[in-house]
């Protein structure tokens, strides 16, 4: 006979005011039901979803242990910021074979209808990814069209001296050290007002 999973169970509440008894009664009743072994409770008490939560980064490292056969929450928000957040959790937790359960979703990874859940999920983060990617590059370049420097801002420096310093044969090394700029900057900024003097290389 085969030895019960062990199951972890996570539970989250973002106030103090807040009892995440609802939660850990409804896991430790599935835990039960399936006959597997409560092998730990890691709770985050009054700790909203942006904060550092400390059990979640102890059952994180206790599955990379492997100290036990699957985790259960009662909602993925509970224990996910997002769906990418989700599903790299995931694919951590495929990684070291451990099962994910969400009770009041019905999704079991550890069975072809969860599995088929997470490829899912993981289309939706890579969809997720796309479009941020998308509205990044739109802004991008709406802000250059009005004008604006998109990235590290520009290093300020006397444009006509060092054009000046380098037509008097400074090396391109002299130069970065006078002006205090990146000698690849230079090479940038200078290209075009140089009108292709023959000055020192290096």
């Amino acid at each position: 006979m085969s030895k019960p999973k062990r199951v972890a169970i996570y539970a989250r509440v973002s106030t103090d005011n807040q009892d995440e008894g609802m939660q850990l009664t409804a896991l430790r009743e599935m835990v039960i039901q399936r006959g597997w072994e409560l092998t730990r409770e890691y709770v985050d008490h009054g700790v909203s979803s942006r904060d550092v939560r400390p059990q979640l980064e102890m059952l994180m490292n206790d599955a990379q242990k492997h100290r036990f056969d699957v985790v259960a929450v009662w909602k993925f928000d509970r224990f996910a910021r997002s769906t990418r957040e989700l599903v790299f959790a995931l694919e951590q937790f495929q990684s070291w074979d451990i099962a994910f359960v969400s009770v009041t979703q019905s999704i079991d990874t550890s069975g072809p209808m969860g599995r088929l859940v997470f490829s899912v999920l993981a289309a939706i983060a890579e969809f997720e990814r796309d479009l941020i990617r998308e509205r990044v590059i739109a802004g991008m370049r709406e802000a250059r069209r009005r004008g604006k420097h998109c990235g590290r801002p520009m290093i300020e420096f006397d444009v006509d001296r060092a054009v000046e310093l380098r037509k008097g044969g400074l090396s391109w090394r002299r130069l970065a050290s006078e002006t205090g700029v990146p000698v690849h900057l230079l090479r940038a900024r200078l290209s075009g007002m140089l009108n292709g003097a023959v000055i020192g290389q290096g």
